[in-house]
């Protein structure tokens, strides 16, 4: 199976998810947000292919990484690649976040087609969701350009069949950290 990148793996990223991470850029994005930070990741013809099992061992051998970020271009749009990563992501311990223009409930619309949509959901610790709108941008929003985007617990909102968001309290985010992740300072 394959994955089409804008770039190759980031690590040591903090603005990405809590902790230390590395970021999977995805290529390819039909939401086209006016003023996206990432236009260079919208061409879907645009980036490398890469091999998913190379990206696998990319992350084996990853050091002191609390887990990896899915963003782009938009995840979803390779989402039987995104979820094979996922997976193994989660099997070795990392926690897994991404980012993606489509809502929580779109995901969940687009799973009825497509039950990789909804496996997927099984193995994010942490979704932001929804397009950014640059009316709504907001340099202190943790972890988003705009405040219509959510900070989604996808295990929590599966448990409780709702949304739950991680709340941008400095203690809720403290004991979301040392529950999550390991972090490194």
């Amino acid at each position: 199976m394959k994955i089409r990148l804008a770039a190759p793996l980031q690590s040591d990223s903090v603005v990405d998810g809590f902790g230390i991470r590395t970021v999977i850029w995805t290529q390819g994005c039909s939401h086209n947000c006016p003023f996206c930070q990432n236009p260079q990741t919208h061409d879907f013809n645009g980036g490398c292919e890469y091999d998913v099992l190379e990206i696998k061992k990319e992350i084996k051998n990853l050091k002191n990484q609390d887990g990896i970020t899915f963003s782009g271009g938009d995840p979803l749009f390779q989402v039987d690649a995104t979820l094979e990563l996922a997976k193994y992501a989660k099997s070795i311990g990392l926690n897994v976040w991404c980012y993606t223009g489509f809502l929580f409930e779109d995901i969940i619309k687009m799973g009825k087609n497509n039950s990789n949509y909804t496996e997927l959901l099984n193995y994010i610790d942490v979704l932001v969701d929804g397009k950014f709108i640059n009316e709504l941008k907001d340099l202190n929003l943790l972890f988003r350009g705009s405040s219509n985007q959510r900070l989604i617990d996808v295990p929590e909102t599966l448990k409780k069949n709702k949304i739950v968001l991680i709340p941008e309290n400095d203690n809720i985010i403290n004991n979301f950290l040392s529950s999550k992740a390991e972090v490194y300072i």
